[in-house]
C-alpha cells in the first residue's frame, strides 16, 4: 500500500464526515487508481464516529478506537502508526483539518523525486480571522456552515481559499515562502516515523502540547531527510473547540505555559522549530490561493505593514 492517513479525533461528528470527504477518490487528484488508507483513530468520543456518516462517500476508512484513552493524543497516534499498512504516511493530529484537492499529488510527487523528503502542509483556519480570534468576535459553527455553502463546497475544494486565514504565528505578513514550524498534515515515510519513536507519550497534556510541532521537527532533523513545504495547497481548521485553537485571553496564555514548562522538561529546549533547509514545490491554482497579496491587503489595513 502508498499511503496512510492517520486521522485522530475526538467528539468531531460533525467534521469527521467533510474531513473524509476531502480525502475522497473523486476529491483528491489522482485518487483514482491510489492504493490508500485512511485510519481514523477515535480518543475517546462521547459517542463513537458514525460509520453511517461517511458512507456516501468514496474513501477508504478504518475505525480504530483506543482502549484506554487520555486527554492526549499521543497514544493514539501511536496506534495510528502501529495500525498503518502504507509506505507513506500522512500523520493529522486533529481530524477536524480538510484538505484542498492537490495535496495527495503533491506530497506524492515529492516522493518520486525525492526518496527521503518530508512534506509539510501549510495551516489554515476557516473563517475571517485566526479562529483564537475570531471566536472572540462571534465566529461559530453556524457561520461556517454558512461559508461552506456559499462557496459551494464540495464542488470546488479550492474555493475553501476563499473563505481562509492562514495561521501567522505572529507574522506581520504570511507568504508561501514563509517558513512553517508547525502542520497538522505531515508526510513521511512509514520507517521514518518508527524511527523516530513515533508520537513521545510524555507529552501528557490535554491536546498533547506540542507534540505536533515535536514531530514535525525530529522528522525534519534526521538523517538524509530533506523537508518540502507545498504551495498552493491547504490544510483547513473546522471550528470544533479545540484547546488551543478556539481559546483566548488568559486561558490561552495559561494553557501555552504549561505547553512550554512540559516541552522543556521533555527535550531541554526551547527550540520548536527544526533548523534545517526548507525547500518549495507545488502550483497557486486559483488567484484566491496567492495568499501573499491577500495577505498583504489585510495587514496594511490592520497596521501590521507600512
Amino acid at each position: 500500500m502508498k499511503l496512510s492517513v492517520i486521522l485522530i479525533a475526538h467528539d468531531m461528528a460533525r467534521e469527521i464526515p467533510r474531513t473524509l470527504r476531502s480525502m475522497a477518490r473523486d476529491y483528491q487528484v489522482g485518487a483514482q487508481d491510489l492504493e490508500y488508507e485512511v485510519l481514523l483513530v477515535d480518543n475517546g468520543s462521547p459517542q463513537a464516529p458514525d460509520p453511517a456518516s461517511w458512507a456516501d462517500i468514496d474513501v477508504p476508512v478504518r475505525l480504530l478506537s483506543v482502549d484506554n484513552p487520555s486527554a492526549s493524543p499521543t497514544p493514539a497516534i501511536n496506534l495510528g502508526l502501529q495500525q498503518a499498512r502504507g509506505e507513506i504516511v500522512c500523520y493529522m493530529c486533529d481530524a477536524a483539518h480538510m484538505l484542498s484537492p492537490g495535496v495527495f499529488y503533491w506530497a506524492l510527487t515529492t516522493y518520486r523525486a525525492f526518496a527521503n523528503a518530508v512534506v509539510a502542509i501549510r495551516y489554515f483556519y476557516l473563517g475571517p480571522d485566526e479562529q483564537t480570534q475570531s471566536v472572540a468576535e462571534g465566529y461559530n459553527q453556524e457561520i461556517e456552515d454558512q461559508l461552506l455553502q456559499q462557496i459551494d463546497w464540495p464542488g470546488d475544494g479550492y474555493r475553501l481559499f476563499e473563505i481562509c486565514t492562514p495561521l501567522r504565528a505572529g507574522a506581520p505578513l504570511v507568504h508561501w515562502l514563509n517558513r512553517i514550524g508547525e502542520t497538522n498534515c505531515l508526510f513521511l515515510r512509514r520507517s521514518l516515523f518508527q524511527a523516530i519513536g513515533g508520537a513521545d507519550e510524555r507529552f501528557d497534556l490535554p491536546g498533547g502540547g506540542f507534540v505536533n510541532m515535536d514531530i514535525f521537527k525530529r522528522a525534519s532533523e534526521a538523517a538524509d531527510t530533506r523537508v518540502f513545504q507545498v504551495i498552493g495547497e491547504g490544510s483547513f481548521h473546522q471550528l470544533h473547540g479545540g484547546i488551543t485553537t478556539n481559546s483566548h485571553g488568559q486561558t490561552r496564555d495559561d494553557t501555552l505555559q504549561a505547553y512550554w514548562k512540559n516541552y522543556r522538561e521533555i527535550r531541554d529546549s526551547d527550540q520548536l522549530v527544526a533548523d534545517v533547509p526548507y525547500f518549495h514545490l507545488g502550483k497557486m491554482q486559483t488567484a484566491a490561493s496567492n495568499i501573499t497579496a491577500r495577505e498583504r491587503r489585510k495587514a496594511r489595513a490592520a497596521g501590521r505593514l507600512v
